[in-house]
Protein backbone atom coordinates (compact mmCIF):
# COMPACT_ATOMS: atom_id res chain seq x y z
CA UNK A 1 0.00 0.00 0.00
CA UNK A 2 2.26 2.84 -1.24
CA UNK A 3 1.15 6.53 0.69
CA UNK A 4 2.42 9.71 -0.54
CA UNK A 5 3.00 12.48 2.28
CA UNK A 6 2.24 15.45 0.05
CA UNK A 7 3.45 17.98 2.42
CA UNK A 8 6.85 17.31 4.43
CA UNK A 9 9.49 19.29 5.28
CA UNK A 10 12.55 16.46 5.30
CA UNK A 11 15.05 18.99 4.76
CA UNK A 12 14.21 21.03 8.38
CA UNK A 13 16.97 21.11 11.08
CA UNK A 14 14.43 18.99 13.42
CA UNK A 15 15.84 15.70 10.98
CA UNK A 16 19.62 16.41 10.46
CA UNK A 17 20.35 13.71 13.36
CA UNK A 18 18.47 11.27 11.78
CA UNK A 19 17.08 11.84 8.22
CA UNK A 20 18.07 8.17 7.14
CA UNK A 21 16.31 6.57 9.76
CA UNK A 22 13.21 9.08 9.38
CA UNK A 23 13.04 7.69 5.82
CA UNK A 24 13.94 4.10 6.83
CA UNK A 25 10.47 3.96 9.58
CA UNK A 26 8.72 6.14 6.67
CA UNK A 27 9.04 3.69 3.58
CA UNK A 28 8.41 0.74 6.35
CA UNK A 29 5.36 2.46 6.96
CA UNK A 30 4.25 1.96 3.48
CA UNK A 31 5.43 6.21 2.59
CA UNK A 32 7.29 5.90 -0.24
CA UNK A 33 7.00 8.59 -1.94
CA UNK A 34 7.34 12.95 0.08
CA UNK A 35 7.17 16.14 -1.33
CA UNK A 36 9.54 18.77 0.09
CA UNK A 37 8.40 21.96 -0.23
CA UNK A 38 10.63 25.37 -0.04
CA UNK A 39 10.59 28.03 2.52
CA UNK A 40 13.39 30.43 2.11
CA UNK A 41 15.87 30.60 -0.90
CA UNK A 42 18.73 30.14 1.48
CA UNK A 43 17.06 27.03 1.66
CA UNK A 44 17.14 25.88 -1.49
CA UNK A 45 20.25 23.93 -2.08
CA UNK A 46 20.19 22.04 1.17
CA UNK A 47 16.26 20.70 -0.46
CA UNK A 48 17.92 19.63 -3.24
CA UNK A 49 20.44 18.11 -1.17
CA UNK A 50 18.33 15.78 0.71
CA UNK A 51 15.76 14.67 -2.24
CA UNK A 52 18.89 13.70 -4.72
CA UNK A 53 20.22 11.28 -1.44
CA UNK A 54 17.04 9.11 -1.63
CA UNK A 55 14.75 8.20 -3.83
CA UNK A 56 10.97 9.20 -3.99
CA UNK A 57 11.93 12.39 -2.54
CA UNK A 58 10.47 15.51 -4.50
CA UNK A 59 11.39 18.90 -4.47
CA UNK A 60 9.14 22.02 -4.68
CA UNK A 61 10.76 25.29 -4.37
CA UNK A 62 9.14 28.90 -3.21
CA UNK A 63 8.74 31.41 -0.93
CA UNK A 64 7.38 30.85 2.14
CA UNK A 65 4.88 33.83 3.85
CA UNK A 66 6.04 33.07 7.30
CA UNK A 67 9.66 33.37 6.98
CA UNK A 68 8.84 36.96 5.05
CA UNK A 69 11.52 38.68 6.85
CA UNK A 70 14.21 36.22 5.00
CA UNK A 71 12.99 37.58 1.48
CA UNK A 72 14.05 39.94 -1.10
CA UNK A 73 12.39 40.95 -4.23
CA UNK A 74 15.33 39.65 -5.92
CA UNK A 75 14.88 35.94 -4.51
CA UNK A 76 11.76 36.30 -7.43
CA UNK A 77 13.99 36.28 -9.90
CA UNK A 78 16.03 33.31 -8.63
CA UNK A 79 13.32 31.60 -8.24
CA UNK A 80 12.40 31.54 -12.04
CA UNK A 81 16.19 30.32 -12.63
CA UNK A 82 15.98 27.84 -10.01
CA UNK A 83 12.84 26.30 -11.37
CA UNK A 84 13.73 26.63 -15.10
CA UNK A 85 16.99 24.73 -13.95
CA UNK A 86 15.85 22.12 -11.48
CA UNK A 87 12.49 21.39 -12.90
CA UNK A 88 11.07 20.57 -9.62
CA UNK A 89 6.87 18.92 -9.37
CA UNK A 90 5.59 22.15 -7.89
CA UNK A 91 6.19 25.82 -6.45
CA UNK A 92 5.71 26.23 -3.13
CA UNK A 93 5.15 26.79 -0.29
CA UNK A 94 3.53 30.19 -0.72
CA UNK A 95 0.76 31.81 0.22
CA UNK A 96 -0.69 34.20 2.81
CA UNK A 97 -0.93 34.03 6.41
CA UNK A 98 -2.72 36.96 8.40
CA UNK A 99 -2.70 35.28 11.78
CA UNK A 100 0.91 35.59 12.46
CA UNK A 101 1.76 39.27 13.61
CA UNK A 102 3.92 41.49 11.91
CA UNK A 103 3.84 39.87 8.53
CA UNK A 104 3.05 42.70 6.21
CA UNK A 105 -0.17 41.71 4.26
CA UNK A 106 1.22 44.09 1.01
CA UNK A 107 4.52 42.44 0.95
CA UNK A 108 3.14 38.80 1.13
CA UNK A 109 0.71 39.85 -1.38
CA UNK A 110 3.91 40.67 -3.61
CA UNK A 111 5.38 37.49 -3.24
CA UNK A 112 2.51 35.34 -3.61
CA UNK A 113 1.26 37.11 -6.57
CA UNK A 114 4.90 36.96 -8.07
CA UNK A 115 4.43 32.69 -7.03
CA UNK A 116 0.78 32.50 -8.51
CA UNK A 117 2.15 33.75 -12.05
CA UNK A 118 5.36 31.70 -12.51
CA UNK A 119 3.45 28.78 -11.95
CA UNK A 120 0.85 29.54 -14.75
CA UNK A 121 3.95 30.28 -16.85
CA UNK A 122 5.94 27.28 -15.82
CA UNK A 123 2.59 25.17 -16.13
CA UNK A 124 3.63 24.11 -12.20
CA UNK A 125 1.20 23.01 -9.61
CA UNK A 126 0.93 25.05 -6.69
CA UNK A 127 1.88 24.34 -2.78
CA UNK A 128 -0.56 27.30 -0.94
CA UNK A 129 -0.23 28.02 2.98
CA UNK A 130 -3.46 29.92 3.70
CA UNK A 131 -4.03 30.80 7.27
CA UNK A 132 -6.49 33.48 8.06
CA UNK A 133 -6.68 34.15 4.70
CA UNK A 134 -8.30 31.80 2.22
CA UNK A 135 -10.63 33.94 0.67
CA UNK A 136 -8.11 35.98 -0.22
CA UNK A 137 -6.32 33.09 -1.56
CA UNK A 138 -8.95 31.49 -3.46
CA UNK A 139 -9.44 35.08 -4.93
CA UNK A 140 -6.07 35.37 -6.35
CA UNK A 141 -6.09 32.09 -7.85
CA UNK A 142 -9.60 32.70 -9.47
CA UNK A 143 -8.11 36.06 -11.06
CA UNK A 144 -4.91 34.89 -12.00
CA UNK A 145 -6.86 31.46 -13.91
CA UNK A 146 -5.43 27.96 -14.78
CA UNK A 147 -3.79 26.91 -12.45
CA UNK A 148 -3.79 23.97 -10.21
CA UNK A 149 -2.46 22.75 -6.45
CA UNK A 150 -3.37 22.03 -3.21
CA UNK A 151 -4.10 24.44 -0.22
CA UNK A 152 -2.13 22.56 2.03
CA UNK A 153 -3.44 21.99 5.94
CA UNK A 154 -6.50 23.12 5.16
CA UNK A 155 -9.09 24.25 7.56
CA UNK A 156 -11.64 26.26 5.54
CA UNK A 157 -15.01 25.30 4.89
CA UNK A 158 -16.80 22.94 3.30
CA UNK A 159 -17.94 26.02 0.69
CA UNK A 160 -14.28 27.47 0.67
CA UNK A 161 -13.09 23.66 -0.04
CA UNK A 162 -15.76 23.33 -2.89
CA UNK A 163 -14.64 26.85 -4.50
CA UNK A 164 -11.52 25.32 -4.83
CA UNK A 165 -11.95 22.16 -6.57
CA UNK A 166 -13.73 24.10 -8.68
CA UNK A 167 -10.67 25.99 -9.36
CA UNK A 168 -8.42 22.62 -10.23
CA UNK A 169 -7.22 22.61 -5.92
CA UNK A 170 -7.04 19.85 -3.88
CA UNK A 171 -6.95 20.18 -0.41
CA UNK A 172 -4.38 18.27 2.25
CA UNK A 173 -5.26 17.11 5.61
CA UNK A 174 -2.95 15.74 8.39
CA UNK A 175 -2.42 15.74 12.18
CA UNK A 176 -5.28 18.42 13.20
CA UNK A 177 -7.87 15.75 11.36
CA UNK A 178 -6.73 13.27 14.25
CA UNK A 179 -8.28 15.41 17.42
CA UNK A 180 -11.80 14.51 17.98
CA UNK A 181 -12.66 18.55 18.59
CA UNK A 182 -11.74 18.81 14.53
CA UNK A 183 -15.49 18.68 13.86
CA UNK A 184 -15.47 20.66 10.85
CA UNK A 185 -12.41 19.24 8.91
CA UNK A 186 -13.94 15.80 9.95
CA UNK A 187 -17.54 16.55 8.95
CA UNK A 188 -15.79 17.60 5.30
CA UNK A 189 -13.43 14.65 5.18
CA UNK A 190 -16.24 12.29 5.76
CA UNK A 191 -18.36 13.52 2.78
CA UNK A 192 -15.88 15.04 0.50
CA UNK A 193 -15.38 13.26 -2.76
CA UNK A 194 -11.92 11.35 -2.24
CA UNK A 195 -10.75 12.44 -5.79
CA UNK A 196 -9.90 16.00 -3.94
CA UNK A 197 -8.23 14.90 -1.02
CA UNK A 198 -4.28 14.50 -0.58
CA UNK A 199 -2.65 13.08 2.75
CA UNK A 200 -0.09 15.01 4.47
CA UNK A 201 1.81 14.98 7.85
CA UNK A 202 3.58 18.69 7.54
CA UNK A 203 6.34 17.22 9.22
CA UNK A 204 8.48 17.78 11.54
CA UNK A 205 4.90 20.42 12.62
CA UNK A 206 1.66 19.33 13.00
CA UNK A 207 1.82 15.90 14.96
CA UNK A 208 -1.49 13.69 15.01
CA UNK A 209 -2.88 13.41 18.50
CA UNK A 210 -0.88 10.17 19.24
CA UNK A 211 2.37 12.00 19.75
CA UNK A 212 0.84 15.71 21.13
CA UNK A 213 3.73 17.89 21.30
CA UNK A 214 6.71 16.11 20.07
CA UNK A 215 8.37 15.70 16.39
CA UNK A 216 6.27 14.32 13.70
CA UNK A 217 7.86 12.17 10.81
CA UNK A 218 6.38 11.00 7.71
CA UNK A 219 5.51 7.61 9.20
CA UNK A 220 2.62 9.07 11.38
CA UNK A 221 0.78 9.51 7.35
CA UNK A 222 -0.55 6.28 8.23
CA UNK A 223 -2.35 7.54 11.59
CA UNK A 224 -4.00 9.93 9.09
CA UNK A 225 -4.94 7.59 6.61
CA UNK A 226 -6.70 5.30 9.63
CA UNK A 227 -8.43 8.34 10.82
CA UNK A 228 -10.01 9.25 7.49
CA UNK A 229 -10.89 5.54 6.34
CA UNK A 230 -12.95 5.40 10.73
CA UNK A 231 -14.41 9.08 9.58
CA UNK A 232 -15.73 7.68 6.18
CA UNK A 233 -16.22 4.42 6.85
CA UNK A 234 -14.20 2.88 3.91
CA UNK A 235 -11.46 0.79 3.65
CA UNK A 236 -8.08 2.02 4.17
CA UNK A 237 -6.52 0.88 0.94
CA UNK A 238 -9.34 2.24 -0.79
CA UNK A 239 -8.07 5.68 0.58
CA UNK A 240 -4.51 4.81 -0.31
CA UNK A 241 -5.18 4.01 -3.23
CA UNK A 242 -6.87 7.59 -4.27
CA UNK A 243 -5.10 9.72 -2.77
CA UNK A 244 -1.74 8.43 -4.52
CA UNK A 245 -3.26 8.59 -7.66
CA UNK A 246 -4.39 12.05 -6.96
CA UNK A 247 -0.63 12.89 -5.80
CA UNK A 248 0.70 11.54 -8.87
CA UNK A 249 -1.66 13.30 -10.91
CA UNK A 250 -1.08 16.84 -9.49
CA UNK A 251 2.34 16.29 -9.16
CA UNK A 252 3.10 14.49 -12.55
CA UNK A 253 5.13 11.55 -11.04
CA UNK A 254 5.92 8.21 -12.46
Amino acid sequence: MLLVDSHCHLDAAEFDRDREAVISRAGAAGVGVQIVPAVTAAGWPKLREVCMAQPGLHPAYGLHPMFLPEHRPEHLQQLRDWVQRETPCAIGECGLDFFVDNLDPAEQRLYFQAQLELAREMQLPLIVHARRALDEVIQRIRRVGKLSGVVHSFSGSPEQARQLWDLGFMIGLGGPLTYPRANRLRGLVSKMPLEFLLLETDAPDQPDAGIRGQRNEPARLRQILETVAELRQQAAAEIAAQTTANAKQLFKLQ
